[in-house]
């Protein structure tokens, strides 16, 4: 009679470590970065919020490879969590190019505000026919130009000059809208370009201006802001539905409560980069009149957003700015 307490004890305990569940997650990025540190975040709700029930196994640093091929993964459901930027999602769901169009946002708070609202849950809703699940959006920072040449402050200080751009369609088009001439090529190779004379010029965030060093050959970085595409957070849709609903909510919940977390952690880094850079005396071009670079690029909407339906919310996400009296609906 002493065994069945036993046994049923060991039963429930098996029971137990088979529904334990730890999601393979993946980042590109090294594990100090804020969106790697709001996974951990992520993971330590998840763990809390079930007993240790469900955790996350993060693989950062790129360690189950580069982004496109581990979205690919993700969908096919070798990889059960992954943080990507949202070019790689560009050729597999339309909706997502719209977040990356030039000068779409005012402002940072008009990015989060759009992708915190409907607009952005239409757009992670537009995920799934594909095999992901769009859980939450983090921030990739504002980009905006720099060089060895000049100040920018109008698109016509741009003519001429070699800028690098991502290996991306839609950056290459908005910078030869600018009348630069785009260059792509990878991000480790910018430093020496620059120094060489191999390119004139970039673009990106504070903190990858200031971390790469590009700050010290570099001198001219003017704000133009010009995309503020966010980073998004998918779960492949076969790991997905073998949740129960209750667990698919307390994902959902997990993911969206980490967000406050990694802005917080974003915007601080980004102050500390930008404190380094002025400290350095680079000339920051601080006021920027945005229209005529608006202007310059809208041949880019013609050619990016092709069906009435892209046009439809390109025009909402517009419409929501603060400037134009919007509520992101």
């Amino acid at each position: 009679m002493r065994l069945l307490p036993a046994l049923l004890l060991l039963s429930i305990s098996s029971l137990a470590a088979a529904e334990t569940t730890e999601f393979r997650t993946t980042d590109v990025h090294p594990p100090d970065y804020p969106t790697v540190r709001a996974l951990k975040y992520m993971s330590d709700y998840l763990e809390e919020a079930t007993g240790g029930r469900l955790s996350m196994k993060i693989y950062s640093g790129g360690q189950l490879g580069e982004e496109k091929d581990s979205l690919e993964i993700t969908i096919f459901g070798g990889i059960d969590i992954n943080r990507v930027n949202m070019s790689p999602l560009n050729s597999i769901v339309p909706e997502t190019l719209v977040l990356g169009m030039p000068f779409i946002f005012d402002s940072v708070d008009h990015m989060r505000s759009v992708v915190d609202g409907p607009i952005g849950d239409d757009i992670l809703a537009a995920l799934e026919p594909h095999g992901l699940v769009g859980l939450a959006y983090y921030d990739s920072g504002a980009r905006s130009f720099y060089n060895v040449v000049r100040p920018v402050r109008s698109p016509a200080d741009l003519d001429g000059m070699k800028i690098r751009v991502m290996n991306s369609e839609l950056f290459v088009e908005m910078v030869a809208a600018l009348g630069a001439n785009p260059t792509p090529m990878r991000f480790g190779e910018v430093y020496e370009s620059l120094v060489l004379g191999t390119i004139d010029g970039s673009e990106n965030n504070w903190p990858s201006y200031e971390s790469t060093r590009h700050f010290e050959v570099a001198g001219f970085y003017t704000r133009t802001e010009h995309s503020m595409a966010p980073e998004v957070l998918v779960m492949s849709k076969r790991r997905w539905d073998k949740l129960s609903a209750a667990d698919q909510a307390i994902v959902r919940e997990a993911a969206r409560a980490s967000v406050p977390y990694m802005r917080e952690l974003w915007d601080a880094r980004v102050s500390r980069s930008r404190e380094k850079i002025l400290a350095h005396g680079v000339e920051v071009i601080e006021t920027v009149d945005k229209t005529p670079f608006r202007e310059a690029v809208a041949s880019v909407y013609d050619i990016f957003l092709t069906t009435p339906e892209l046009r439809a919310l390109a025009q909402r996400i517009r419409e929501s700015s603060p400037a134009a009296g919007g509520d992101s609906s």
